[in-house]
């Protein structure tokens, strides 16, 4: 028999296998459903939606190029990407997954970049968002704002250390431009050049690339969506049939090895599927602080199969591929719980110290409060910003594609 037949026959039994199950349990599938919809309108789309339409907006009006040659001298030599890179980096920090790949993709298609260079930035431009590390993780989950600042720097140092590393992945015989090689005020100048040449080879008016690029981003939405509530259910079968529990087992044995307490085989089983479930049972363990901590940051660095199933869909529109992304969250998974343990007393065992003696550092400690603010807020009125998209949405799209034909 040959791979490919193997193949399909094993995807046959697992998409029935799957189906029957959610057929034997419609409550818990519908539990689950409800729970995936609740985390993607409530917060997911409200805080993505605002990043996917600016960043359109940007690559159309040259914003993006001019940015690149100005980090060129920076990304280029650090990273081997393109100065663009720095663009992406940044708003993949601030709006986390999966940004970083949608805006990869959308410059790998203007031929921003090579294949090579956009799996390279792909793999270190994917990160959570400070919202979500502040307000649900440390807030939410561990009612602790301290371990904000330490996860918060465990997870990005992990970015930074695997877009390192990735620098190296595609050989050494790239052509390099000698762009960069330029005095700053050049380098203005050049920018300044690349931002009018770009707006002004984009023919389309102001209104026309507005409502592209806010049909762009609902649709990248919805499609999130849906994964987020597929593998919400994915994983609530997974436990029901226990086979998460079996893969705790195996687990819990590599834990032993690092001397991690397995306890938190069945969360990091968990957090691998869906980030947000498995944070929030590492939270729920009763172990050392520490050791929660390397887990959780851990699960944040890999974003969990849905996010990457999220990253896989948005990269099948192009030639980038999607196993070097693969093996860059299991290294940042790494990277990033190392560096939790070795940050785990400088930035937060001696600040306890310190803001037990009412020095200064006491307001590192309240400083996530806006964090604790700012979910309420989204949580709140997320809903209310999800349906009035969606209703725009429906008339952009209906205006272009229905009513424009019947005339």
């Amino acid at each position: 028999m040959s791979l490919s037949k193997l193949k399909t026959i094993v995807l046959a039994i697992f998409i029935s296998g799957l189906t029957i199950s959610i057929i034997l349990n419609p409550k818990e599938s519908l539990d689950a459903s409800t729970r995936g919809l609740e985390i993607w309108w409530e917060v997911v789309f409200p805080s993505l939606l605002p990043f996917f339409i600016v960043s359109e907006l940007l690559i159309g009006f040259g914003v993006v190029k001019f940015i690149g040659v100005l980090l060129e001298p920076l990304m280029r030599p650090i990273f081997r990407v393109p100065g663009v890179g720095g663009f992406v980096w940044a708003m993949g920090m601030a709006s986390g997954n999966p940004a970083g790949a949608k805006l990869t993709a959308r410059l790998r298609q203007e031929k921003q970049l090579t294949s090579v260079q956009a799996e390279r930035l792909v793999s270190f431009t994917s990160s959570s968002n400070p919202l979500f590390i502040f307000g649900a993780v440390a807030v939410g989950f561990f009612n602790n704002p301290a371990l904000g600042i330490l996860l918060a720097s465990a997870h990005y140092l992990g970015n930074f250390c695997v877009g390192l590393t990735m620098r190296f992945y595609g050989g050494t015989t790239e052509t390099i431009s000698n762009n960069h090689k330029v005095t700053f005020f050049s380098s203005i100048t050049m920018a300044f050049k690349e931002l009018h040449t770009t707006r002004v080879k984009e023919g389309r008016p102001l209104g026309k690339m507005l409502g592209d690029a806010v049909i762009s981003s609902i649709q990248t939405l919805l499609m999130i969506g849906g994964f987020i509530i597929l593998f919400s259910v994915f994983n609530k079968i997974l436990s029901i049939i226990h086979v998460t529990e079996l893969f705790a087992i195996i687990i819990s044995g590599i834990l032993a090895f690092f001397h991690v307490a397995s306890e938190l085989s069945v969360p990091l089983i968990t957090g691998i599927f869906e980030i947000t479930l498995g944070n929030q049972l590492v939270s729920e363990t009763n172990v050392k602080l520490v050791e929660k901590v390397m887990i959780a940051s851990f699960i944040l660095a890999f974003g969990g199969l849905s996010i990457q199933a999220q990253v896989a869909s948005i990269l099948a529109d192009t030639d980038i591929r999607f196993k070097p992304f693969f093996m860059a969250r299991i290294l940042q998974g790494i990277y990033s719980a190392c560096i939790a343990y070795l940050l785990f007393n400088p930035l937060y065992v001696n600040i306890q110290t310190f803001s037990t003696n009412d020095l200064p550092v006491v307001i590192m400690l309240n400083s996530p409060e806006w964090a604790r603010e700012y979910w309420e807020a989204v949580v709140k009125i997320g809903p209310l910003i999800t349906i009035a998209s969606l209703f725009i949405y429906i008339y952009l799209y209906g205006k272009r594609n229905i009513f424009s034909k019947s005339l």
